[in-house]
Formats: C-alpha cells, sequence, structure tokens
C-alpha cells in the first residue's frame, strides 16, 4: 500500500524536468524499511482499533518517507558522508551527479508538504491537517533532524559523553520517527494524552533504532545492510558501542524498547498490538 502512494506521489500530469523525476524515484523507489510511513499508519490503527485508519493517514505516511528519502540523498553526498552505496545500490549522486541529486532531495522535500495537504481531502479536519504540517517543519527542520545532523557534523570529533552522543541522535534519528507516530494519531483523532504517549514510543523507539544501528556497523552483514560494515569507524564517528561497548548497548536498546512499548499501553489506545510488535521487531532485526 505504501509502495504504491509512493508511485503515485509526484502526479503524471505535472510537467517535471525528466531526469529530476527519474533521480527522485530513484531513492524514493530504492526500498528500505519504509518504518516511518509504517509508524504512521500503525499510530493510526492503533487510535481508532480499524485498518481503515490507514487510508486517510496515507498522505502523512508519504510526506515523511519523501522528507526522509530528502535527508539520505543529502547525507550520501561527497560534503557530507560521501558515500557510493545505500540501500544494496549506488547512491543517487553517484548515478545521478551531485547537482541533479540536490534537486532531487530539494524536489522530495518541498513536495512533501504538498502531499501532507492532501490529507484534508480524505476527511482529517484542517486544523490537525496544520497540526501535522508545523510538526513535520519543525521535527525535520533546524530544531530537529537538520538540527541534529549539524551538531553530528560539528561534535563529530568531540562528543566524549554518552549526553552528547544522545541529543545528537535523539534530533538526527529520533525526531522524525515521533513526528509519525504521532502524525498517525492525528490522522486518527487521538485525544493530547494520546499525542503525547504516541510521540514518547516514537522518541523510545527511534533511540533505540540508531543504538541497533551502531551495533549493526560492528556486528552486521553487508549484503543484509546494504552498505559496508565498519563505515562508522572508518569515517571516526563516536558511537553507542564506541562510548559504552556493544553488551550495555544492547541493553539500552532493550531498555528503550520496554519504556515505549509502557508508554503505548498507558494511553488507552484501542488496540496497540500492532505498535508492540513492530517495536520488537526493531530489537532484534539484523538489518
Amino acid at each position: 500500500m505504501v509502495e504504491r502512494a509512493l508511485e503515485r506521489a509526484i502526479p503524471g500530469d505535472w510537467r517535471v524536468n525528466g531526469r529530476l523525476k527519474e533521480a527522485a524515484m530513484y531513492s524514493l523507489a530504492a526500498g528500505g524499511k519504509r518504518l516511518r510511513p509504517i509508524f504512521v499508519l500503525a499510530a493510526a490503527e492503533a487510535v481508532r482499533g480499524d485498518a481503515k485508519a490507514a487510508i486517510v493517514a496515507m498522505p502523512f505516511a508519504v510526506a515523511v518517507e519523501m522528507v526522509h528519502t530528502y535527508s539520505l540523498i543529502h547525507d550520501d553526498l561527497p560534503a557530507m558522508d560521501n558515500d557510493d552505496y545505500r540501500r544494496g545500490i549506488p547512491t543517487n549522486h553517484k548515478v545521478f551527479g551531485e547537482a541533479t541529486a540536490i534537486l532531487a532531495g530539494d524536489g522530495l522535500l518541498t513536495h512533501a508538504f504538498y502531499v501532507a495537504s492532501e490529507a484534508v481531502g480524505l476527511g482529517v479536519p484542517a486544523e490537525r491537517t496544520l497540526a501535522v504540517v508545523r510538526d513535520l517543519a519543525r521535527l525535520a527542520g533546524f530544531p530537529g533532524m537538520v538540527g541534529g545532523q549539524a551538531d553530528d557534523m560539528e561534535g563529530e570529533q568531540g562528543i566524549t559523553s554518552i549526553e552528547q552522543l544522545e541529543h545528537i541522535h535523539l534530533h538526527k534519528t529520533s525526531d522524525l520517527i515521533a513526528f509519525s507516530l504521532r502524525a498517525g494519531g492525528h490522522a486518527a483523532g487521538a485525544s493530547d494524552r494520546q499525542l503525547d504517549a504516541l510521540g514518547r514510543f516514537g522518541t523510545n523507539v527511534g533511540l533505540a533504532f540508531q543504538i541497533q544501528d551502531d551495533i549493526l556497523d560492528i556486528t552486521g552483514d553487508q549484503d543484509k545492510l546494504g552498505k559496508p560494515i565498519g563505515s562508522d569507524e572508518r569515517q571516526g564517528k563516536v558511537t553507542y558501542p564506541f562510548l559504552i561497548g556493544l553488551e550495555e548497548s544492547r541493553r539500552r536498546v532493550a531498555d528503550l524498547t520496554e519504556q515505549a512499548i509502557s508508554a503505548v499501553r498507558s494511553a488507552e489506545l484501542a488496540d496497540c498490538g500492532r505498535l508492540e510488535q513492530i517495536a520488537m521487531r526493531l530489537i532484534s532485526r539484523d538489518n
């Protein structure tokens, strides 16, 4: 369902530069876990206890995946992480060149807000849609993901404490996942208390997800991950295993997952089973 929506996200009757659209769709269609849109849809279903809730939440799911994909395109650029592969295929700039890759990322980021606005046409109240758009701009922007990336670049060689590293990952990774949970909640008419619980679930799961990424960069399989193992160490990045060791990192993943599940269980949702299943699956993933 998400894949079909992503394929149709750029209207076919729009006149769009062919190479630009090809570059954007190259990365958008490259697969991956689709974690953020899955969380949007699962949150909506959890609030209403109805799989049909995912239909009205789909514009938010597509929007957050567009923002996430833009961030990956730009992260991979030579001026950032300088990666040659992403999701098992050459990175966008390796195929289309740096200039087109930058513009493809710009286009995906901008178009995400257009897509999110379409939720009104599916029955999401305008004030709820506006709240989601504001959340997306904030949590993907200066105080959120982009700010976290800037902190990461500045602190790569100077991080000496777990608190500094956690601050970076809360914004670089967790903020957009927390957005996904809250967006799904808004689509389904969640109460303020439920939105808060969904946000806490997203923050904790997002941080656990990042720590698991750090672990897999050491212990994972390149074929399953779709990227080289040990890239963090080669780039001199400070990670959770570097600061606190593998075993303590694994304990943190388990603790954060438990806190996330506790948050949604206390929110009086119609059915939080799928959210719990996803959280538990992430704790044992190998890619």
